[in-house]
């Protein structure tokens, strides 16, 4: 659907500029997620720093894209 956005509260339109900075964040996102799973799954890690540095990656992500979306909702 065109425009979803537009229906959702809270969500506004983001200039190109904005929308290459997200998709780079999602990017570099999945590539440190990718590199999570290598350690969750490598023998010798320590999986409660690793499951700690994985939700601690999430939210900075998740901030980081906010910064730059600038939701109106909380």
């Amino acid at each position: 659907m065109k425009d979803q956005h537009t229906k959702i509260k809270g969500y506004r339109d983001l200039s190109a500029f904005e929308i290459d900075m997200i998709n780079a964040a999602k990017k570099m996102a999945a590539d440190v997620g990718d590199l999570v799973d290598t350690l969750e799954s490598a023998r010798d890690t320590d999986k409660r720093w690793v499951a700690i540095a994985k939700t601690d990656l999430q939210k900075g992500f998740m901030s980081l894209v906010r910064s730059i979306a600038q939701p109106e909702s909380f």
